[in-house]
């Protein structure tokens, strides 16, 4: 049960530290940005509402305490890669990187979600809101790499 909700906290917990690291880096106001791209202000408040569903969807999927290791593995591992992400493309600038990275991300996205669902259906449809807003920022990286 600790463990569960240790990773259930782990989305908010990496997701304040890492906006800690690169918030001394972010340079998102400068850049020339792709239409429909929103204020900086944006990130931060939709970032912590998915970070907050993440971390739901993986206790429902997990109340029944059973071990599911490809499930914790694939969240984890998709934890990892998203927290990566901003260092990526804030801190080493290296968007055209970071662009290929937040497409594994999505495919690692969509692997988690399909074993969230065989856990628990709600748990995977909690998650749309977050391969929605990565195949949004995936745009947004594809243009500000385009347009930079």
């Amino acid at each position: 049960m600790k463990k569960r909700i240790v990773y259930s906290l782990l989305p908010i917990i990496g997701g304040a530290l890492i906006g800690l690291i690169v918030s001394g880096y972010m340079d998102y106001q400068d850049m020339i940005k792709p239409p429909l791209s929103p204020p900086g202000i944006v990130f931060p408040i939709v970032w912590t509402i998915l970070y907050i569903l993440l971390g739901i969807s993986y206790f429902i999927a997990t109340r029944n305490d059973k071990n599911d290791k490809e499930l914790e593995q694939i969240y984890l591992l998709q934890l990892l890669v998203n927290f990566l992400w901003p260092i990526i493309f804030f801190v080493l600038k290296m968007y055209f990187t970071a662009f290929l990275w937040i497409i594994l991300l999505l495919i690692l996205v969509i692997i988690m979600i399909k074993e969230l669902i065989k856990n628990n259906k709600l748990s995977g449809y909690l998650q749309t809101p977050y391969l929605l807003w990565l195949l949004f920022a995936t745009y947004l990286n594809l243009g500000i790499t385009l347009l930079n």
